[in-house]
């Protein structure tokens, strides 16, 4: 039974623990932070203190007990405080976003008896279709049904799509889909569910925030796990806004084991595991020349049986040293190039990068990569570092099979035949190559859009080059020689 994802008829329940607070600009203040909730607290003190906590409280705050949400919830469940218009509350997977939008609603509508009036009267509650919102946020095992007492529980009217509440209350439900909708009523509060996904976002949230204009201080929610969109970008970005955040883990005390391992061992440390397990929002550029789910479809577990028939190491060196200094590019990468060229296929194997102190910690990392690999030769940019490079190397090992390379294009025009290996599903990444996807995502034709040099993708285009792009362009064009 999970804790975020269970129903409330099925008593307390412990909130999510909490993970990295979000750092997105625009957050004017932020939710408390901490470990545990009071209940963890609770749980972890010794028997004797738990007994004497549950026997100092009558029998009505017993049967209160499982109901009281700020028992239960963690920080990142948790309204912020201070003046703000918008709560994006960020997550991944499981890491209890529903029920913190689902509690949210309830204290906005309930007062403090069940026929009382709350803050909010008027309610909208926006999902991405019509379908997902009554499913998820109304009758989920995290819903607004679910989480709520039963004498404060909604009656659902199915023809009229809303819930009233014992006080007269309603929450209206919405689709995301259809944006026109939202044009006419008027609410006092609203809850916008996965936000990141809606196909019309723009649309829809701009409605929304038309409609949003009774009572004295008209707020929304939004639960999310986040995605490179430009309303929510653009939301998250606002002084109005404030952000709390918890990855998937921070639920693991009710997810099934099982799924924790499964998740982590198969998506741990890639791009997809960063966004939807520790609910990071990723850097995208628009036009990218290796869109997401390019990079997605590019994974495997390990190397085939047979294994690569050649391994290179690209080195794009940096010509300076120290922390401020550029990132040494260093991938290895293999390629079985037998038969017809359409047939060849490569391996992005390791990404070895790291901000050397000195070239000779790059020349070092570069040489054991060789090593460890079996790799047969080394290739290295050198049109910053020059004969250096070389020198450099060949200090170490006088006898490294090393071949200097010159840049004579951009950096898009370089990458953008190394795209089309990629569309064609020619490469694949093993695991663990997250920051160099990540600089991927940011190249467009038009150029980086990241910061800094990515030098860790022009280190794979020049393996690439080295291993399938520049070998089938002599199998193409068969050249004669005199001897």
């Amino acid at each position: 039974m999970n804790a975020q994802e269970s129903t409330g008829s099925q008593g307390p329940q412990a909130a999510a623990g909490q993970g990295p607070a979000g750092s997105q600009a625009g957050c004017s203040t932020s939710a408390p932070q901490g470990a545990r909730s009071d209940a963890e607290w609770i749980a972890c003190a010794p028997p004797p203190v738990r007994e004497a906590f549950l026997e100092s409280l009558s029998d009505e705050a017993l049967l209160a007990l499982p109901w009281l949400f700020e028992f239960w919830a963690l920080p990142h469940q948790r309204p912020p405080v201070g003046a703000w218009r918008s709560w994006v509350c960020l997550g991944g997977r499981g890491a209890g976003k529903t029920r913190a939008g689902a509690e949210w609603v309830r204290a906005m509508v309930e007062g403090d008896l069940p026929g009382s009036a709350g803050r909010a009267r008027r309610v909208a509650l926006i999902g991405e279709t019509y379908d997902q919102a009554r499913d998820v946020m109304v009758f989920g095992e995290s819903g607004i049904l679910a989480c709520s007492p039963p004498d404060r529980r909604p009656q659902w009217e199915a023809t009229r799509r809303r819930l009233v509440w014992p006080n007269g209350a309603e929450a209206q439900l919405f689709s995301a889909t259809e944006p026109e909708a939202l044009r006419g009523p008027q609410f006092d509060a609203a809850w916008a569910d996965e936000l990141g996904k809606w196909r019309k976002a723009g649309e829809a949230w701009d409605m929304l925030q038309f409609a949003l204009r009774l009572g004295d201080d008209p707020r929304v929610v939004v639960t999310t796990t986040p995605r490179g969109q430009v309303t929510l970008r653009a939301l998250l970005s606002r002084d109005s806004t404030v952000v709390t955040h918890a990855p998937t883990s921070a639920n693991r005390a009710w997810l099934a084991r099982a799924f924790l391992d499964e998740i982590e061992a198969r998506y741990g440390g890639t791009r997809l595991g960063r966004q939807e397990i520790e609910g990071e929002l990723l850097d995208e550029a628009e036009g990218t020349l290796f869109p997401p789910a390019l990079i997605e479809a590019a994974r495997v577990a390990r190397l085939p049986d047979a294994g690569p028939g050649r391994v290179v190491v690209a080195l794009d060196p940096a010509v300076s040293g120290g922390a401020g200094s550029d990132l040494c590019g260093i991938i290895v990468a293999g390629a079985l190039c037998e038969g017809p060229v359409q047939d060849w296929r490569a391996w992005v194997i390791e990404d070895c990068s790291l901000r050397a102190a000195s070239p000779s910690d790059w020349a070092h990392a570069a040489l054991d990569a060789m090593a460890r690999h079996g790799a047969e030769r080394l290739v290295a940019e050198v049109n910053q570092g020059g004969d250096m490079v070389a020198s450099v190397l060949r200090q170490i090992d006088p006898l490294v099979p090393y071949r200097a390379l010159r840049a004579s294009r951009g950096k898009a025009a370089r990458a953008e035949p190394v795209a089309a290996l990629y569309e064609q599903g020619r490469v694949k990444h093993l695991p663990g190559l997250g920051a160099l996807e990540e600089q991927m995502a940011l190249m467009t034709a038009q150029g980086y859009a990241g910061r800094g040099s990515p030098d860790r993708l022009d280190a794979l285009v020049w393996a690439l080059h080295a291993l399938m792009i520049e070998p089938a362009q002599r199998w193409h064009r068969p050249q004669m020689r005199v001897l």
